[in-house]
């Protein structure tokens, strides 16, 4: 069988999408089970913002998938698990497991999650790519996850490939590329700032 990418920011579908793939499954003989990242504790399983849902099992790792004979695995919030886990993934599809995996794209960086780059690598037979409403101003072009503390935009820079918890230490936006303050951003525009005012030129 073959592997199914579903990426995209917050707010994008993503979930929806996962539950109008998987959930007929459970009214046939298909062996398969889905996966949600423990490190997701907004919700008891994939439950989309249109109402869809989709039972999961809360795990730390996806190793446990290869102790079960399984037609398909599901794989929710996939940018939560580790590097490792896409060997993981590599073995199911190996056996003839079909994947299907959704998650969001970008960190706060506005770079490709590690586990995300390792999934594309697997060469997927089908990626699909959802954009959300941005937050900011309302078109429809968003392809970042703003990251929000306390309010604000965080231009903190944390170690490449920090997936940030969801249980209410930071809010989340959708953001389109205009919208969007990103770390490095934030500190070039300082740079400038400070340029300007050193030279008595603004910038």
């Amino acid at each position: 069988m073959d592997l199914t990418v579903i990426l995209g920011p917050m707010k994008s579908g993503k979930s929806l999408e996962l539950v109008s793939l998987l959930s007929p499954l459970q009214f046939t003989d298909v062996r398969h089970r889905v996966f949600q990242s423990a490190r997701h504790v907004r919700d008891a399983g994939v439950v989309s913002r249109s109402g869809a849902a989709l039972a999961t099992v809360k795990v730390t790792t996806l190793a446990g998938a290869l102790d079960e004979e399984l037609d398909v695995v599901g794989v929710d919030e996939v940018h939560m698990f580790a590097t490792a886990d896409m060997v993981v993934v590599r073995r199911l599809l190996a056996r003839g497991t079909r994947v299907v995996a959704a998650g969001i794209d970008l960190d706060h960086r506005g770079e490709l999650f590690a586990p995300v780059r390792a999934l594309l690598e697997l060469g997927p037979a089908a990626v699909t790519y959802r954009r959300a409403v941005c937050d900011r101003c309302r078109s429809f072009s968003a392809v970042y996850t703003q990251v929000l503390e306390h309010g604000e935009p965080m231009i903190r820079e944390l170690a490449p490939s920090t997936a940030l918890p969801d249980d209410g230490t930071y809010t989340y936006e959708a953001r389109c590329r205009d919208c969007v303050v990103l770390p490095g951003q934030a500190a070039a525009a300082d740079s400038s700032a400070n340029e300007g005012l050193a030279t008595g030129r603004p910038k």
